[in-house]
């Protein structure tokens, strides 16, 4: 089973044609057989209008997709900010965001926690209609997540017509030069491997736009902050590893320097942490700036890299 998360609105044969690189025909044949599951749940409209921030499973083998379903679980999800319409949660790490197949029933996903924290507020709780973007399962911080179908709708709109402003902390290996540029380079999905996202060699590319910056430099490492202008799958990982600056603890993108720093230092997960967050609340029509404390992941790997950051 492979998973996509939905960076615009589109017809369901259409997205899975395009990220799977299989044909509008094959596409739709593999959801009318019932093998394409969206937030968990079978779907049989080729017309489907998937929208951003969705998740779309689809079997690799042409057998017949089973449907998550989502419990309550007790998992601790500190609220970084909450309104009437609206929370962001602190994701912690090792946790993926939603269920997928090949996933043990019950292994715990911050959708379990999040049910368990509407059921808390007696909230009804919706899995299509809570979360409004996602995070790698080993990426921390902030989480927005919507409280009701209207305030998803209007949230998502905000990350399409990019008002959205998302700040990640990354620690990376060596010493980026310059100390802060803009990184412009179109995204798609490998050609050679369909699980990996690259700027080179890939299928139907499209715009994507970083910009770094130095904030404390160490030996053999940098602790740079990452403003995304675009919201492409791993966008920040590619980029970093586009640039020869791979995220240390990055299995997937890290480069065999990276990966030797990265085991030096006694890193078991990526230094990625979503840092800020600013969006405007679809009650109060008042900007929210949410911040959440840089993770474990990364204060111990700074420490570890001696790398010093005078936080403003």
């Amino acid at each position: 089973m492979t998973s996509w998360l939905v960076d615009r609105n589109v017809r369901l044969d259409r997205f899975l044609a395009e990220v799977a690189g299989i044909s509008r025909v094959h596409a739709r044949e593999q959801i009318e057989a019932g093998c394409v599951l969206v937030n968990g749940r079978l779907a049989r409209k080729a017309a489907l209008i998937v929208e951003t921030g969705e998740t779309v499973e689809s079997t690799s083998d042409g057998t017949h997709a089973t449907e998550t379903r989502v419990t309550l679980m007790d998992i601790a999800l500190p609220v970084l900010y909450e309104d009437d319409a609206c929370f962001v949660l602190e994701k912690p790490a090792g946790i993926p965001v939603h269920p997928g197949s090949g996933m043990p029933k019950d292994a715990p996903t911050v959708l379990h926690g999040i049910a368990k924290l509407f059921a808390d507020r007696k909230i009804p709780f919706a899995a299509a209609h809570v979360l409004v973007h996602r995070l790698d399962k080993d990426t921390t911080g902030c989480l927005l997540v919507a409280k009701t179908p209207d305030a998803h709708r209007t949230l998502q709109m905000q990350f399409e017509m990019r008002t959205v402003k998302k700040s990640y902390l990354a620690l990376v290996y060596g010493k980026p030069s310059p100390a802060a540029a803009v990184i412009d380079a179109p995204i798609g999905r490998s050609t050679a491997d369909r699980t990996k996202m690259t700027i080179m060699g890939s299928a139907a590319a499209r715009e994507a736009r970083t910009t770094y910056r130095t904030l404390g430099v160490g030996t053999e490492a940098t602790l740079v902050a990452c403003d995304l202008h675009t919201g492409r799958t791993h966008q920040l990982r590619v980029h970093l590893a586009g640039i020869g600056h791979p995220i240390l603890g990055d299995p997937s993108y890290g480069s065999s320097q990276s990966q030797r720093v990265t085991e030096h230092l006694g890193i078991e997960a990526v230094c990625l942490h979503a840092w800020r967050l600013s969006f405007q609340s679809p009650i109060t029509l008042e900007i929210v700036h949410a911040e959440s404390p840089p993770s474990a992941t990364i204060i111990r790997a700074l420490d570890a890299a001696g790398v010093r950051w005078e936080r403003s």
